[in-house]
């Protein structure tokens, strides 16, 4: 399946000198982490609180036990390895076809099969800092500890992830921003596009070719040049760099 959509993404791909990759969670439900709209995600799941009140930055200063029982069991996939999405991704970047991936996630799956220039734009649970003094823990520690977890000078620990009511770091949408209006090849990846402002920067885009791979159609409506409705890992593995 899909025989034609592979070769006419190949060709593109052969004739591309900048791609930027934007991502979100379907990038990484082929390594077992749930993503948050479709039918199994975690949105459709039973919990006291819904889940976008438990990742809200008001919620997670009211309610810090709730907040890291939901984080540590449905945000934190250590175990979670790169798929061949990830992998591909990081094949084009070392054959010097791919400038950068924008990503929505935030389990680091990326770096793990080897990008280098990753923006993050809602942050990564592999950083985690001390509210009071800064101190930098990793994500074994947040994972593996019994309730809020805190640090040695007594301060609330929280990780580097952005919360519902706050904003996105400055510096990275500057970054993903100038690599998609630097690309000459857009790959859209993954993603609903419903999550503002993350999804409006595809707007930036001015190159050539404009690619949505996405099992289920984007809400918004992207003039793309070549739209394949099937997971990401299983196109993306048939490709050659």
């Amino acid at each position: 399946m899909f025989e034609k959509e592979t070769e006419q993404l190949q060709k593109i791909i052969d004739e591309s000198r900048r791609i930027v990759f934007f991502g979100g969670a379907g990038v990484s439900t082929e390594s077992g982490i749930p993503d948050f709209r479709s039918a199994d995600g975690i949105y459709h799941q039973k919990y006291k609180y819904s889940p976008e009140q438990v990742v809200s930055h008001s919620f997670f200063l009211k309610y810090p036990e709730a907040f890291y029982e939901f984080y540590r069991d449905k945000m934190m996939a250590l175990d979670a390895k790169p798929n061949p999405a990830h992998m591909k991704l990081a094949d084009m970047e070392n054959a010097g076809k791919l400038t950068a991936v924008v990503t929505q996630n935030i389990d680091g799956l990326h770096q793990a099969a080897g990008s280098r220039n990753v923006f993050e734009l809602h942050g990564s649970i592999h950083r985690n800092y001390c509210m009071k003094c800064g101190k930098f823990y990793d994500a074994r520690y947040v994972k593996e500890y019994n309730g809020v977890p805190g640090c040695e000078c007594g301060g609330m620990i929280r990780p580097d992830v952005v919360l519902y009511e706050e904003g996105l770091d400055q510096d990275t949408i500057q970054g993903a921003v100038r690599a998609i209006a630097q690309a000459d090849t857009l790959i859209i990846g993954g993603t609903s596009l419903v999550v503002y402002p993350a999804a409006g920067f595809i707007d930036y885009f001015r190159g050539k070719h404009l690619v949505v791979i996405n099992k289920s159609e984007t809400a918004r409506a992207v003039q793309a040049e070549l739209t394949i409705a099937a997971p990401i890992g299983k196109i993306m593995e048939k490709l050659r760099v």
